[in-house]
């Protein structure tokens, strides 16, 4: 499903559909209780990238970061990383503008919901 979600980024970056039309593909995608929303909030710089992964070893992340230095901060870690060998092939494959559209376009709700065959599970909400 996020490979759909960042299809219909994509289109709204390139200017081939508009956000009314991908908010409205996404929430299809979604079927989520909760709509995801592009439009504009003035409150959106207060909101907070949460990313929650549990392992069934009881290896745990809570972490909760501020919209605003999610931005702020998106670009200069990916090219610090691009130069460290060690973390480059973490990085190569991010679409570093693609995340920054989501997020300019207000991007919210719960944007990723993973489950491995494991039981680990990774939730990623803009709240």
């Amino acid at each position: 499903m996020q490979d759909e979600i960042s299809r219909v980024l994509t289109m709204v970056e390139e200017g081939k559909i508009d956000k009314d039309k991908a908010t409205e593909l996404i929430n299809v995608l979604q079927r989520s209780e909760k709509p995801i929303s592009l439009k504009k909030d003035s409150t959106y710089g207060n909101k907070t990238l949460k990313i929650r992964v549990t392992s069934e070893q009881g290896d745990d992340v809570n972490v909760n970061l501020p919209i605003n230095l999610v931005k702020a901060v998106l670009k200069v870690g990916t090219n610090i990383a691009e130069r460290i060998p060690q973390a480059e092939q973490y990085v190569k494959d991010i679409n570093i503008d693609l995340l920054i559209e989501a997020i300019e376009n207000e991007l919210d709700g719960q944007i990723v919901d993973v489950k491995s065959a494991k039981g680990e599970k990774v939730l990623v909400v803009i709240e």
